[in-house]
């Protein structure tokens, strides 16, 4: 069987979010919704996943031109949380909300380490991992816990490297979590992990944010990749080792 490796060569930065956020338009002004809409929006993970670029070298690309693909039915029926079933090889799906601040945690982290998601092929690397001890690979909640309070919820929880983990999705996860507790407003948020073929280790997620009552003063859409600077990943297995 052929692997899919990915080797990381060089160290990008993330760009300031907020930056991409001031060019952001209102969802309805960009979106052209057919009349009598009966169901949901899907993510472009879910409908065509082919627009989805293997990584080249950015942390993320934005998606849609920026603009979440979420439509008026799912404005007007969407609430709570929704977390999809594990698929036939035990990979996560599609996890959305409707995020407002009741949500959000107030208590002790509570233990997640029993949680094997699928590609789960953990080891330490010093120097190249920046954490201590400095293991490749988190749990990377598709919703955060920041956000939802969602602990050891299999459903939500992907083989994510730190990198990605801590540095590319948690600026953009902030940004929500900020507006929340500055608005008191909700925001319509969707994560699909991308997992090519019969793969055991997400290639990146998919995120889209919309904040509802001022119709998408904070919007995004992007993906952001599953990768570790100075590391080759087997996306089919979860294996790894230092790039050569």
């Amino acid at each position: 069987m052929r692997r899919n490796v990915i080797k990381i060569s060089v160290i990008t930065v993330l760009p300031v979010a907020l930056m991409f956020l001031a060019s952001c338009m209102p969802l309805h002004s960009n979106i052209e919704i057919s009349a009598g809409s009966t169901e949901g929006s899907k993510s472009i993970v879910e409908s065509d996943p082919a627009r989805i670029p293997d990584y080249n070298g950015d942390d993320y690309i934005v998606l849609n031109n920026g603009k979440p693909c979420f439509n008026e039915w799912d404005l007007k029926n969407i609430v709570g949380e929704h977390y999809s079933e594990l698929d036939s090889l035990g990979r996560c799906g599609c996890a959305y909300a409707l995020l407002d601040r009741s949500m959000m945690p107030t208590g002790k982290r509570e233990e997640i380490g029993h949680i094997k998601p699928s590609g789960w092929k953990q080891r330490k690397y010093e120097g190249l991992v920046d954490a201590d001890p400095p293991f490749l690979y988190n749990r990377s909640h598709l919703i955060a816990r920041a956000l939802a309070g969602e602990e050891a919820n299999e459903k939500n929880l992907i083989t994510g490297t730190r990198y990605m983990n801590a540095t590319t999705m948690l600026p953009w996860e902030e940004i929500v979590m900020d507006y929340i507790e500055d608005t008191d407003n909700h925001v319509l948020y969707r994560v699909t992990p991308y997992f090519k073929g019969d793969e055991l280790l997400s290639r990146g997620v998919e995120m889209e944010a919309y904040s509802v009552e001022d119709k998408g003063r904070l919007c995004y859409h992007i993906f952001v990749y599953n990768i570790q600077p100075g590391i080759e990943l087997d996306y089919m297995t979860g294996n790894n080792q230092v790039q050569k």
